[in-house]
């Protein structure tokens, strides 16, 4: 058979795919709104699994690798078609459009006490200061505490670093995230610089051992390496700390790795700039307040959930997202506290709060996890 007859018959079938899909997808309309008259939930896990199960019975051997994956998005399309005008999902988060207007036409604060982990000097400091014009900054010497400073109401704002170009995640934020209650208003990439700082009259050849961040050690093993083998590598809360011990110690065999404004704050000099191992470094710091405030144009949204631990669960949620045209921007997992093999998965979509069937999609990953969070959304200062 010719490739061009086989074609046609390939445009035949798909024509007779498409008319059967739009058939299933006006039926699953249909079913939604019988289900919202009976106040039924969308998601019925064991009909799914009976479907699932029968239509794999059915299907030719040579087809079945393939029908699972296939009616699994299926049934993810037909529950967003249930899910159309149905006010069963959307009450939960309507809250959202209140908070839309509440905000409308309002900017982002300008003044506002702000939470920052370190000490003068620190990159959080350097992210508070450019999210406000004029911040009157608390500074605490630990991530744990920026969260419960927004907690007891201390702050009105919070500076976290979330993850670094170089180095990745920052993970132990992430455990923090499941503990405490918050709202993402605002995300800005920083560039990071890291500079090799000493006491005055110090050369490269004297030191014996150096100090910052876990991070910012990771950035810079290539010059670390460099010292030889001998130099000690001490780890401490924050860069601008690291700074201030160098400068504290009076000890020319100590460097620091940290920022050229900590040079000037803690009278260092600079041994050596720039001494990143990739020129393209970057820190990505989200700003966490104690409740919602969704300023005009927010166009990502981060979400927590735990899912059931059972194969295809994930994949589940991702299919939805693929569904809908959503990019996910990020994913990380973190374990549970006091829990085996099960966790917590964030989420950074690239979609905005003003898009048609926002709080529908809220409610729908909503129904697929045990445990669901909405975190905020923003807009991300570049």
């Amino acid at each position: 058979m010719e490739l061009e007859e086989l074609r046609s018959q390939i445009d035949l079938a798909d024509k007779e795919l498409l008319d059967a899909f739009s058939k299933r997808m006006s039926i699953s309309e249909q079913i939604g709104q019988v289900k919202k008259a009976m106040s039924k939930p969308i998601l019925d896990a064991s009909r799914e699994r009976e479907k699932l199960a029968s239509i794999y019975d059915m299907a030719n051997e040579k087809d079945k690798p393939y029908v699972l994956p296939l009616y699994s998005l299926l049934f993810e399309l037909s529950r967003a078609a249930q899910c159309k005008n149905n006010s069963q999902l959307e009450s939960k988060y309507n809250v959202i459009d209140k908070i839309i207007k509440e905000y409308e036409g309002k900017a982002f604060p300008s003044r506002a006490i702000v939470a920052c982990q370190g000490i003068e000097g620190a990159f959080s400091q350097e992210a508070c200061e450019k999210m406000f014009e004029i911040p009157s900054i608390m500074f605490v010497n630990s991530f744990s505490k920026v969260f419960a400073s927004i907690d007891a109401g201390l702050c009105e704002y919070g500076i976290i670093p979330v993850e670094n170009s170089t180095a990745g995640t920052v993970t132990n934020i992430y455990d923090l995230m499941i503990k405490h209650s918050f709202s993402i208003v605002r995300s800005i990439r920083v560039k990071v610089s890291h500079n090799c700082l000493v006491m005055p009259g110090t050369k490269l050849s004297d030191i014996k051992e150096i100090v910052s961040h876990e991070h910012a050690i990771n950035q810079c093993r290539d010059f670390i390496k460099s010292l030889g083998n001998d130099v000690k590598v001490t780890y401490c809360s924050n860069t601008a700390v690291a700074a201030k011990m160098v400068a504290d110690s009076g000890r020319k065999d100590l460097a620091a790795i940290s920022s050229g404004t900590c040079a000037s704050v803690y009278g260092l000099e600079i041994a050596k700039a720039d001494v990143h191992d990739n020129g393209n470094n970057y820190t990505r710091f989200i700003c966490i307040a104690r409740r919602p405030e969704i300023y005009p144009g927010a166009d990502r949204t981060s979400i927590m959930m735990t899912l059931k631990h059972k194969p295809g669960t994930l994949y589940k949620v991702l299919a939805l997202l693929y569904a809908r045209g959503i990019n996910l921007v990020k994913l990380e997992s973190r374990p549970l506290p006091d829990k085996d093999f099960e966790f917590m998965f964030y989420f950074d979509l690239d979609t905005s709060v003003y898009s048609s069937g926002f709080s529908e999609l809220l409610g729908e990953l909503d129904n697929m996890s045990e445990e669901f969070r909405y975190l905020g959304s923003y807009s991300e200062i570049v």
